[in-house]
């Protein structure tokens, strides 16, 4: 882009006072940069020096160009500055780096553009004129430059986010991805394996029943907040992080702060798994936040999966789990749907508690005298399944599906 001021009238004949000068002023420039900025001191004898002496000795061209005729423009060599700004991402190198060698360069050409004009009788007003434009021009090629490299940041930004969601969809596929698959996914991502992992995976709050943009935007924000390493990007209608080392000091603090920070209660935290096996860690949340969504799962501001893992075993076959209540719960079935509650709610007490009848009345808030009364309804109805480890354990999971 022109600069908005308008640049120092400098006499069109001044030109060729300083053409000559070109080719050698070239060489003194990239030797400058070479000397004087660090960040190009070992990388100018190769293809980056080839590609900053065409970008030198096209700005030295065209500045000499634009005395000669102020009207003329080549929006190619205004897209070779751009390009150097995009190259400069790609590199590693800051910006500064890039804006640094201009400022060498501005430098250098001042000092042999002075040294022409003076040689050549040119008047003082002149040769100030010269150096305000000079300065001006350089200020331009870096605007030209910052915004290629601010473009090609967001470029980057977007395909390592693409890459970053691609691996956490691929971790918590079913069946589980080969581990080269995820290997390689994690390298195309930047990704770091970690000896051990956990997912963290919340609903984000919303007016809509989905909104994929909200919940990608809240997975990004929660994986920022778990700290370095951690990897997020949204799996259905939930927000997905996976956060490395989870067991490391001051991890779980982190954890209850990013969830406090996104609003993002309950949060499940997953198993911590090493990385071969974080497609168990995820599936385990997700699997843990659905009977949360139902219920079945008292909520807490962050639930850990290993504290629920007997609830998550009956849950991965629901139609086995909904056999096994039926049938083992089948004596109550005869009976009104308020007595079935109440002897379900005594029978699942007195198997936690066998025998503590105070305890038990104290659990559920009736008398004990009323506890005896119940478990004598449910010898009558059970028999001796009551009296048998087996059957007794079998009791506990019906009344937990």
């Amino acid at each position: 882009m022109e600069s908005s001021r308008q640049r120092p009238a400098i006499p069109p004949e001044v030109a060729a006072v300083l053409r000559p000068v070109l080719p050698e002023l070239a060489d003194d420039t990239i030797a400058a940069i070479a000397r004087e900025v660090p960040g190009y001191r070992h990388a100018m004898e190769g293809k980056l020096g080839e590609v900053v002496r065409i970008g030198v000795e096209r700005a030295l061209g065209r500045f000499v160009d634009l005395i000669e005729d102020p009207a003329g423009e080549d929006v190619e060599k205004r897209g070779t500055y751009v390009r150097l700004g995009k190259g400069e991402v790609h590199s590693g190198r800051s910006l500064e780096t890039l804006l640094a060698a201009y400022r060498v360069g501005a430098r250098v050409a001042w000092r042999r553009f002075v040294d022409a004009c003076v040689a050549a009788d040119q008047p003082p007003e002149v040769v100030f004129r010269l150096g305000e434009a000079i300065f001006e021009y350089i200020d331009e090629l870096s605007a030209l430059s910052a915004e290629g490299y601010a473009a090609e940041q967001m470029v980057e930004a977007g395909e390592r986010r693409r890459r970053r969601r691609r691996l956490v969809l691929l971790c918590a596929q079913d069946p589980p991805a080969p581990e080269d698959a995820i290997r390689a996914a994690a390298e195309a991502a930047g990704w770091e394996l970690p000896k051990t992992v956990a997912a963290v995976v919340a609903q984000p709050p919303t007016e809509r029943e989905e909104d994929p943009e909200r919940t990608e935007g809240s997975a990004e924000r929660l994986a920022r907040g778990l700290g370095h390493g951690a990897i997020g990007a949204a799996v259905g209608p939930l927000a997905c992080a996976l956060m490395p080392d989870p067991l490391g000091p001051g991890r779980r603090r982190l954890i209850e702060a990013a969830v406090q920070a996104e609003s993002l209660a309950p949060t499940v935290l997953g198993s911590v798994e090493p990385w071969e096996r974080v497609g168990v860690s995820v599936r385990r949340a997700v699997a843990l936040h659905r009977l949360l969504a139902s219920g079945r799962v008292e909520a807490e501001s962050l639930v850990d999966a290993s504290r629920h893992l007997p609830q998550l075993l009956l849950a991965s076959d629901p139609v086995l789990a909904a056999d096994l209540a039926v049938t083992s719960l089948a004596p109550l079935r005869a009976l009104p749907e308020t007595a079935q509650h109440k002897l379900a709610e005594t029978l699942r007490a007195w198997l936690d508690r066998p025998g503590q009848i105070q305890a038990i009345g104290e659990e559920i808030g009736v008398h004990p005298q009323t506890v005896r009364y119940r478990v004598k309804q449910l010898r009558d109805l059970f028999g001796d399944r009551l009296d048998d480890a087996e059957s007794r354990f079998e009791l506990a999971l019906a009344l937990r599906v």
